[in-house]
């Protein structure tokens, strides 16, 4: 029976990489992606959904298939305003997840972040765990949340503070050992194909992967 993934954030770090996979791998016949505008790529398997995501609920009838994938987020730099942020970060994902429900999707694969807590009093932390909270609650048979600590990999854009940071925590990251694994910076590639693989599983539940676990699993 052919095999058919919705992705959303494949012009990500992590959902390139992600793209990527699934396009290479036999294992789906048909791999749709959300995008706000058609990227510069071509497959016999993908298909281009250019969708508003605050009309998300329009698009229902095509965003059926077997698995979803969100890798949606943003940053501060990119999206200073909060409430659209906001947005991105919690109110997209939430809507893919219940429109999956809503079509019977048994998957659906999140990417959050290290540190996420629905009680904390920091904002990115506080969003990241409210995503989490809320879209638990949706029911969807199989949910499987990724937070991935430091992420390393080619943007494709400028960003000059988080070279300086690669190289810091490439220093570091042979000091955090036992408990403090999950701290290590991560590439993109790697949770992308942890994603990737436990997508290919049957298990049923909530799944949460910490870096170090993501680590081992890709």
């Amino acid at each position: 029976m052919a095999k058919k993934a919705v992705l959303a954030g494949a012009s990500g770090l992590i959902g390139s990489h992600l793209l990527q996979i699934l396009l290479e791998q036999a294992y789906y016949d048909e791999v749709v992606i959300l995008v706000r505008k058609t990227l510069p790529l071509q497959h016999h398997k993908l298909k281009q959904l250019v969708v508003d995501f605050d009309q998300l609920q329009s698009y229902a009838e095509e965003l059926k298939g077997d698995v979803v994938f969100s890798c949606l987020g943003s940053t501060k730099k990119k999206t200073p305003d909060l409430a659209l942020y906001r947005k991105i970060d919690h109110d997209y994902p939430l809507l893919m997840a219940q429109i999956a429900k809503q079509n019977g999707i048994e998957q659906y694969h999140l990417v959050s972040s290290i540190g996420a807590n629905k009680n904390s009093s920091m904002f990115y932390p506080k969003l990241k765990g409210e995503t989490e909270a809320d879209i638990t609650t949706v029911g969807i048979p199989a949910l499987h949340i990724y937070r991935p600590s430091f992420l390393a990999g080619d943007r494709g854009e400028k960003r000059p503070m988080e070279k300086f940071w690669v190289v810091v925590m490439k220093l570091l990251t042979p000091l955090f050992i036992g408990g403090w694994k999950k701290y290590r910076a991560i590439k993109g590639a790697t949770v992308a194909m942890a994603m990737y693989k436990q997508s290919l599983k049957k298990a049923t539940g909530v799944f949460v992967y910490e870096s170090d676990k993501i680590e081992q699993i890709s």
